[in-house]
């Protein structure tokens, strides 16, 4: 008797399942959310700042140190060059870069855990979250930019420290684009891996960390040579750096192949990035 009973509990006249497949980006549908995409944009901004005592100074204050730290231990004391730049110039270039990068990779690898309660009560396209990430750092992007510009401009207008612009100036944006897509795909496919393995955020800090020493944020790549250099040059942020640092100054690499295979290593990572943030989305509120 209980077995009929239960077997006609189970005899379900609907059955509710998911409607999107695993190749729907849902672009579409986080472009109709764009209004709350902007909100969480200032909601990053306010809540990182709201309660220190010098705000958005810290934007200004944390690369300026990091480069002078770098120009006193790698440039005075292990004498490390500069490709002919000002020390100050050349650190806070290549920092200006990889900090962007760094930061949408790091918030975007852990947005499912730092996300759960929100997720877990609203429906909302979830990739909004991770696109958030990226666009609120490009508030930090531009003010750590204008701090560059302030110092390239009077390095080169009021010193004979041979720094020349040039016409690649015109691709900082593209260069940015490229940095947006490489933090955020392989964020992406950090961030469904943490939710299972927590323990993998400690090794991301400290990988981040190490993977700045395999570009050219402190050293430059005409310095590199034979199979060293084929290891910098498989790092795409590389590319992006000597191509930024070549657009202000004229020193530096700008390789036109090299920035194809950061480009096509971008769109490989977040082609990767949404298949397995789309699958993971899913079923994660079961595992974080």
């Amino acid at each position: 008797m209980n077995t009929i009973s239960t077997e006609k509990r189970e005899d379900w006249t609907e059955v509710i399942r998911p409607q999107s497949s695993l190749f729907d980006f849902q672009l579409k549908a986080v472009w109709r959310y764009r209004d709350l995409l902007l909100l969480l944009v200032r909601r990053d901004f306010v809540a990182t700042y709201k309660q220190t005592i010098l705000g958005p100074i810290w934007f200004f204050l944390q690369p300026v140190l990091v480069a002078i730290t770098f120009a006193v231990i790698f440039g005075g004391i292990a004498g490390i060059s500069t490709d002919g730049l000002p020390s100050l110039l050349f650190y806070i270039g290549g920092l200006t870069m990889w900090n962007y990068f760094a930061e949408c990779l790091n918030k975007t690898s852990t947005v499912f855990r730092d996300n759960a309660n929100i997720f877990g009560k609203v429906y909302f396209p979830r990739l909004v979250m991770p696109f958030s990430i990226v666009a609120s750092n490009l508030v930090k992007l531009g003010i750590q930019l204008l701090l560059f510009l302030g110092i390239w401009v009077y390095y080169w207008l009021f010193t004979d420290a041979g720094v020349s612009p040039n016409f690649s100036i015109l691709l900082v944006p593209v260069l940015i684009l490229i940095m947006a897509g490489l933090g955020l795909g392989s964020g992406m496919i950090i961030s469904a891996m943490t939710t299972k393995y927590r323990d993998l955020i400690f090794l991301l800090t400290f990988g981040v960390q190490l993977m700045m020493y395999t570009t050219t944020v402190i050293y430059p790549l005409s310095t590199i040579e034979g199979s060293k250099r084929m290891l910098i040059l498989a790092n795409p942020m590389t590319s992006i750096i000597e191509a930024f640092r070549y657009a202000f100054t004229g020193r530096g690499i700008l390789s036109w192949e090299g920035l194809a295979y950061s480009t096509a290593f971008a769109l490989v990572l977040m082609l990767v990035g949404i298949l397995v943030f789309n699958k993971v989305e899913k079923s994660f509120m079961d595992t974080v």
